[in-house]
């Protein structure tokens, strides 16, 4: 089974606790502090240890969060220790993370560019995304200096392809036909 699969039922009811209470923030914060703690090499190697039972585990890791976690935060890392499902907290955050941004109307784009972009252009790109979309774009952006030149912008499941590789791959596609 798919990790996101099994993780969307706790990023749900995650969802729903911060909706109920508009703690949108909150609980990223919770959800990023988790995160951190267990990306520890000797907290994971704790969390991966089958000689530690899963109360230990809770017991540990809400020792080195403290009182930041609050009292939802350590139920839910309850039920995923108990469950065993620690390990899927990158997915549920993840899955989290864009239940939130599309309640707040935000879309989340990504530009892949053959060379950094300056933060003007960011800017110019992302203007124009907002004015397409008729919402908040959260932009973030890599470099595959293999696209030779142009951007590849992917919003939600759209990609739009305006690099120089995509065109010549469209050129051999059509010289071939």
């Amino acid at each position: 089974m798919e990790r996101a699969t099994l993780a969307r039922p706790y990023a749900d009811a995650v969802a729903k606790l911060a909706a109920e209470s508009n703690a949108w923030t909150a609980w990223s914060e919770r959800l990023a502090l988790l995160d951190m703690v267990l990306a520890d090499p000797q907290i994971r190697a704790l969390a991966e240890n089958p000689g530690v039972s899963s109360d230990r585990l809770v017991q540990v890791l809400l020792a080195v969060c403290g009182e930041r976690i609050g009292a939802e935060g350590a139920n839910l890392l309850g039920v995923l220790a108990d469950n065993k499902r620690l390990a899927l907290l990158p997915e549920i955050i993840t899955l989290f993370e864009a239940e939130k941004a599309a309640r707040e109307g935000v879309l989340e784009a990504h530009f892949t560019t053959a060379f950094e972009l300056s933060a003007e252009q960011m800017s110019a790109l992302v203007a124009r995304l907002e004015s397409r979309f008729s919402r908040k774009i959260a932009a973030s952006q890599s470099v595959d200096s293999a696209l030779i030149g142009g951007v590849v912008i992917q919003v939600g499941d759209e990609v739009m392809d305006a690099s120089v590789r995509g065109g010549l791959q469209s050129l051999a596609v059509t010289l071939k036909a």
